[in-house]
């Protein structure tokens, strides 16, 4: 367990919202393949405006499981995405420790209400003494800044 007296500093908004483009950006292509796979499973049919419905429930599943794994992924692994490592941002526990498989669950499925409300849950941050955003209080983790390495 680290003490949290050496937990560095929280990111700013704008740090958070670059590596939220930065991460945006790969994720997106991440989908554009998802989706390629699944309209050439379905024969095309995806594209269709009279698809079966079960068809577009499995199309927004897939693109939320690839959004889970490629950020749960990230985080467990070095708790940084590659948006992250660009602004120096790193996922902790709120005690300091690495996120494992639940604590990243526990994050993404705060941060879906919290992102999704317009972002207001992000802007929470602003209001917090610790400068956290609503899904790390929610989730019981943080974002911190790191130290420029020379």
């Amino acid at each position: 367990m680290t003490n949290l007296s050496s937990i560095p500093p929280a990111p700013s908004l704008v740090r958070r919202l670059a590596a939220i483009i930065y991460d945006g950006l790969l994720l997106a292509a991440l989908w554009f393949i998802a989706t390629a796979l699944l309209l050439a499973i379905s024969g095309g049919q995806l594209a269709d405006p009279n698809r079966p419905s079960w068809l577009l429930h499995t199309l927004r599943a897939s693109l939320l499981l690839v959004t889970f794994v490629f950020f749960a992924g990230f985080w467990t692994h070095g708790g940084q995405t590659l948006g992250m490592r660009a602004w120096r941002l790193k996922l902790i526990s709120a005690s300091g420790n690495p996120v494992d498989w639940k604590l990243a669950l526990r994050r993404f499925a705060a941060a879906i209400p919290s992102l999704g409300a317009l972002g207001l849950g992000l802007f929470w941050m602003l209001f917090d003494r610790e400068h956290c955003a609503l899904h790390d209080r929610l989730s019981g983790s943080r974002l911190v800044l790191l130290a420029k390495t020379p």
